[in-house]
Formats: structure tokens, sequence, C-alpha cells
């Protein structure tokens, strides 16, 4: 605890995939566009191989869920096209160009 009576983020315990808020309690992060097309690539990284399974430490390819992710990204580009930031559409282009390259690299496997 800080001085202030408020839990570090450091100290404050939260499982995976939670973050302390400004009352130290536990909670998912935000969601926005950024963290989400970041999920979706990860999702993606996973079934392609490319991350272990943090339970078990394998790695497992699933070329019809990675294309999933992949397809799911390609259509948030088409149905959000002029609604992103420059930093959001850079990202989600940028994301797809390196997945899509990975796929076709995995699937010549």
């Amino acid at each position: 605890m800080s001085e202030n009576g408020k839990v570090q983020d450091a100290e404050c315990g939260c499982g995976e995939g939670k973050v302390p808020d400004k009352e130290g309690r536990c909670v998912m992060p935000e969601v926005t566009f950024p963290a989400f097309i970041l999920s979706l690539n990860t999702s993606a990284l996973y079934h392609l191989g490319e991350i272990a399974d943090p339970a078990t430490g394998k790695k497992i390819v699933d070329l019809d869920l990675a294309r999933h992710a992949i397809d799911t990204m390609v259509l948030m580009q088409n149905k959000t096209k002029g609604n992103l930031t420059v930093e959001e559409g850079e990202l989600l282009k940028n994301i797809l160009y390196d997945i899509k390259l990975r796929f076709v690299k995995v699937a010549k496997r």
C-alpha cells in the first residue's frame, strides 16, 4: 500500500487479465478499439502456434480458428472505414498485413 492507503499496481494481486481501478479494485481493463484488435491478433497468433497455451506450454495450430480471427479483423476494417482515428486505422492495417503473412507461412508447412 502507498502512504495514502491506496493499493499500488504491483501490490494489487489482481488475477490474470485484470487491472486495478482508481480505488484499487481489480477490474477488467477498459474496452477500446485498439485493445479489441490486439485481442483478436493474440487469438490469431495463438491459433497459428506462435503463442503457447499458458496452461500446458504447448503450441497448437488451428488454421480454421486463425482464419476466423483474421476474417473478423478484416470485417472490422471494412465496417469501420472512415470512422477510425489515423492511429487506429494504421494499427489495424499493420496487424492485418503481419498476421496474413504469418498465416501464409504456417499454411505452407
